[in-house]
C-alpha cells in the first residue's frame, strides 16, 4: 500500500501538477498611479528552464494562456534555460526555441530580465536570444509606458547573485522628483532588501519555484541563495511591494508537489 502511494505521489507530481498552470490574478495598488494606467493588466511569468525538464509543448501552452489573458504587459523574470545538467556550450542551444515560442506572446509591450542561470550559461548569448524576437532584456535599464501624457517606469537589473545590479543605471532619476510609479524587475527576490528607499513601488521576482515541493509542515526543501526570505507570493516592505511568482519550470528533479506553475496576473489599481 505504500509503495503504491509513493508510486501515485511520483507520478501526480511528475506528469499532472508540474502541468498544472495556475492563473493568481492580484490587484496591486501602487502609489501615485496616473489615472489613465489604472485598470492595467501585466502577466508575469517566469523559470522556464527550457528542456530541463519543461517541455516545449508546455511553453507553448504557457504563451496560449497568456494570450487568452489579453494582458496589456507582459514581463519575464529570467532563468529561461537551465545551467546544469548540460555544460553550457550544449545548455545555450536551448534559448533560441525557448526564445521562438516566446516570440508568439501577443501582447506588443514585452520586457524580460536575465537569471542566475542565463548568466552562468551566457547572458549574451540568452540577451542576443531574446531581443531577435522582440523581447527587450532590461540589464540595469529602464524604459517608459506613457499614456495620455503620464509615465509608467518599467525597471530591471541584472541578477544579483551572478552579475552586478546597478540601481544606479536601473531606476529612472527622474521619477522619483516627478513622483511616478517604477515596477522594478529582479529575478532574485532577496535583493528586493536593498531596492527599499530607492523609489520603487514594485519589485517582480521569480527565482524560487515558491519552493517547488512542499510537504506539509516541513520547510522548502531546497531554497537557492536570494531566494531564502521571500519565497512566494506577495509582500509589503514599507512603501514598497514585492510579488514572487512560482515559476514555469522546475531545477533538480522534474516534480512539483502542493506548488502548482505559476502565470501573474496584476491589476493596476
Amino acid at each position: 500500500m505504500a509503495a503504491a502511494a509513493a508510486v501515485g505521489l511520483g507520478v501526480y507530481s511528475t506528469e499532472i501538477e508540474r502541468h498544472e498552470l495556475d492563473i493568481v490574478r492580484i490587484p496591486i495598488k501602487l502609489r501615485n498611479l496616473p489615472d489613465s494606467f489604472r485598470g492595467m493588466r501585466i502577466a508575469q511569468i517566469s523559470d522556464i528552464h527550457f528542456d530541463e525538464f519543461t517541455e516545449p509543448f508546455f511553453v507553448r501552452q504557457t504563451v496560449e494562456k497568456v494570450n487568452s489573458l489579453k494582458p496589456d504587459m507582459v514581463l519575464l523574470t529570467g532563468d529561461y534555460i537551465s545551467d546544469a545538467p548540460l555544460p553550457a556550450h550544449d545548455a545555450i542551444q536551448h534559448i533560441g526555441p525557448c526564445a521562438e515560442i516566446l516570440g508568439g506572446i501577443e501582447c506588443p509591450l514585452r520586457f524580460s530580465i536575465l537569471g542566475n542561470h542565463d548568466a552562468n550559461v551566457s547572458a549574451p548569448g540568452v540577451t542576443e536570444a531574446l531581443q531577435s524576437h522582440n523581447i527587450p532584456v532590461l540589464a540595469n535599464r529602464y524604459m517608459p509606458i506613457e499614456r495620455d501624457g503620464k509615465r509608467l517606469w518599467i525597471a530591471g537589473v541584472e541578477d544579483p547573485g551572478t552579475q552586478t545590479p546597478d540601481l544606479s543605471k536601473a531606476i529612472p532619476p527622474s521619477a522619483r522628483a516627478d513622483g511616478e510609479s517604477v515596477i522594478l524587475l529582479s529575478h532574485a527576490p532577496d535583493y528586493a532588501d536593498n531596492v527599499v528607499g530607492h523609489g520603487v513601488d514594485l519589485v517582480l521576482s521569480g527565482h524560487t519555484h515558491g519552493g517547488q515541493i512542499r510537504i506539509p509542515f516541513i520547510p522548502p526543501i531546497r531554497l537557492p541563495e536570494l531566494g531564502r526570505k521571500y519565497v512566494k507570493g506577495h509582500f509589503q516592505l514599507g512603501a514598497m511591494q514585492l510579488y514572487v511568482n512560482r515559476g514555469i519550470g522546475t531545477v533538480g528533479v522534474p516534480m512539483r508537489f502542493r506548488c502548482p506553475p505559476e502565470i501573474t496576473l496584476i491589476t493596476l489599481v
